[in-house]
């Protein structure tokens, strides 16, 4: 039985920002149900769910050292639905209101990645396979090159890193090789984790993992090019063969309209008359007017450039003036976050804009609109799409990423496609994308045909898995 320990700073359900949470919480566990000893390894953060952090058992607690410091780390394990988590504890690092976006986060995930190799040696579990994601666990792959692969314990351990997304980078000043490795500046002066004048952990990731991974095909092929690659480009064009992209999926337990518990009700592909029950109660908890045939559309994003919120915001208006719902979920860069709450202010009929962040309120949406609108700058997977298939509201995205692999555009001659599409990154291809989309939801059949589409997409994550398991072989 092979064992592969996931390094991450977040996983579902403990504490998640994004969509490595959710990686993080179902990869593992559709390994282990293919025979895989799959663990995670994340920091003990402040703000786990607190219903979970009672639960945890304390194991031991060793000391790492940072640069000159030994600085105290506790290891706490959990089993949750057939796989193990750890959790790293210190508070000096970890027991703050957030997870990432501090002064220290170069001082912090540096103390992360060396106790992570400690840790696994202090536990006696020596994984076949670390596997390490983002920017936060990027050196993780360059301590155990430089250092601990002289060890018998660690001897053989293969490394894989998976990039999420490459714009984080985690570039800090040179000077934290000695001041928090304890190493001289041989890897900066080689260039092997220097970027632009910096230390990156996420360029000592890609050079010294054995393989690398990213969560889509048409991703994978993106940052390999100067217009996404984020001055990686090249060394990734260099280790392109070792260069993997999968494409990730959704948990099919947490994400089931059949039985999830947080819409009014339950609902699959012959019952689907009964989403327009969620809309309607949804309007109701909205304040709403209950139309059943206005169509909704949903955005439920971080409200950021790179998620394309300029071009929303530039055709807002516009299409407003159609006979439609418009709900907006999330939090971002504060001049959205005005523009969509001035929206909603002079359009009370027709907009509701919730600057929050809700796991339950996104499954009520998810459940109630007719269509998600993703256009992405760029979008390594993007998971609202999945999610957004899987409960029949139809996706509306820019041909970027994981969005291109997974949405099929609707072919008016065939009747085949499960979305609406747009190449450019244009505010006017995109409100004639909606518009489409808006011209078909008034076509029951080819609506149906599409909702039909949409919920037999299989994006399960035992696909998923089954493309992992062929990167983990070929390391033998």
């Amino acid at each position: 039985m092979r064992k592969v320990l996931f390094v991450a700073s977040e996983a579902a359900p403990f504490i998640k920002t994004g969509g490595l949470g959710d990686v993080m919480g179902a990869l593992p566990k559709a390994l282990v149900a293919k025979g895989y000893d799959a663990r995670v390894i994340i920091p003990l953060y402040q703000n786990i769910k607190s219903s979970y952090r009672e639960k945890f058992e304390f194991i031991k607690w060793i000391t790492v050292p940072v640069g000159w410091r030994d600085s105290y780390c506790g290891i706490f394990e959990y089993e949750h639905e057939g796989v193990k988590f750890y959790f790293l504890d210190n508070e000096y690092y970890f027991k703050r209101g957030g997870l990432y976006g501090y002064y220290d986060d170069g001082e912090r995930f540096a103390f992360f990645d060396r106790a992570v190799l400690m840790a696994i040696k202090a536990i006696n579990f020596k994984p076949d396979i670390i596997h390490c994601n983002d920017w936060q666990a990027g050196m993780v792959p360059v301590l155990y090159k430089l250092e601990y692969c002289k060890d018998p314990f660690y001897y053989d351990i293969k490394n894989v890193f998976s990039i999420h997304n490459l714009l984080f980078q985690g570039t800090f000043d040179k000077g934290i090789l000695p001041e928090l490795f304890g190493y001289d500046m041989e890897p900066y002066l080689n260039k092997s984790i220097e970027l632009y004048g910096g230390v990156s952990f996420i360029k000592g990731g890609i050079n010294y993992a054995d393989k690398i991974s990213t969560v889509s095909n048409t991703y994978v092929q993106e940052i390999k090019t100067p217009r996404y690659g984020e001055r990686l480009d090249g060394l990734l064009k260099v280790r392109e063969h070792d260069l993997w992209g999968i494409l990730n999926g959704i948990d099919y337990n947490v994400y089931n309209p059949e039985t999830d518990p947080n819409i009014y009700k339950n609902y699959n592909l012959e019952t689907i008359d009964d989403k327009v029950y969620n809309k309607l109660q949804f309007q109701a908890s909205m304040a709403l007017p209950q139309k059943k045939d206005v169509p909704m559309v949903a955005i439920i994003s971080r409200l950021t450039p790179q998620k394309g919120m300029d071009l929303i915001a530039n055709i807002a208006d516009k299409l407003l003036q159609q006979n439609i719902q418009l709900i907006i979920l999330g939090t971002g860069d504060r001049g959205y976050e005005d523009h969509f709450k001035n929206l909603e202010y002079r359009y009370r009929d027709k907009v509701r804009s919730c600057i929050m962040f809700s796991d339950s309120l996104a499954h009520k949406i998810y459940a109630a609109a007719d269509i998600l609108v993703m256009p992405s700058l760029f979008e390594p997977c993007g998971l609202g799409q999945l999610i957004a298939l899987r409960y029949g509201t139809i996706p509306v995205v820019r041909e970027t990423g994981g969005l291109k692999d997974t949405v099929q555009p609707y072919n008016q001659f065939t009747g085949e496609g499960n979305g609406f599409s747009f190449a450019n990154y244009n505010a006017w291809e995109l409100y004639l994308t909606i518009e489409h989309a808006l011209s078909c939801y008034y076509d029951k059949p080819v609506w149906d045909g599409l909702i039909r589409y949409a919920m037999q997409s299989d994006n399960s994550w035992e696909n998923a898995a089954e493309k992992y398991i062929l990167l983990y072989n070929s390391l033998y």
